[in-house]
């Protein structure tokens, strides 16, 4: 167990690649997608919750507004923190991938826990079952040796 938690926070952060360098890689293009969506909730007019999630802002508009650009905000910080470790701390990309999974989890609790009704369904609803399998498996593929023959 210690070794599992050793590998997730090395105790020296570098920019060393451990395992398979593809995780690290899509790594990379995660965290520029999340720069991006990032920044639609943040100056898209309606956060992005009409345009793009579907939600009817014909009641409490702005507050609702309000809330995908407070999304965003968050998402931002969370794609610096990406992108800092894709770019200069990549020994933490299986800590990310980590991150990535349960960050995905509990925005798919949250659609079931508190359903509303949408005008249709938002990429990330989509991107939720692409994301989930991919990031366990380059988490699992960082964890894993490559061996040169």
């Amino acid at each position: 167990m210690k070794a599992f938690f050793e590998f997730l926070l090395p105790p020296v952060v570098d920019n060393s690649i451990r395992g398979w360098r593809f995780p690290t890689y899509l790594f990379t293009l995660v965290a520029i997608v999340s720069t991006v969506r990032s920044l639609v909730h943040l100056l898209a007019p309606d956060g992005g919750a009409g345009s793009i999630a579907g939600v009817d802002l014909s009641a409490g508009a702005p507050a609702i507004i309000f809330s995908f650009a407070l999304w965003g905000s968050a998402q931002l910080v969370y794609a610096f923190l990406q992108l800092t470790v894709a770019f200069r701390y990549r020994s933490l990309v299986p800590f990310l991938y980590l991150l990535l999974l349960i960050e995905t989890l509990l925005r798919m609790l949250v659609g079931h826990i508190k359903p509303i009704t949408l005008s249709h369904k938002p990429p990330g609803e989509y991107g939720n079952y692409v994301v989930l399998p991919v990031s366990a498996l380059m988490l699992i593929l960082s964890f894993t040796t490559r061996h040169r023959s």
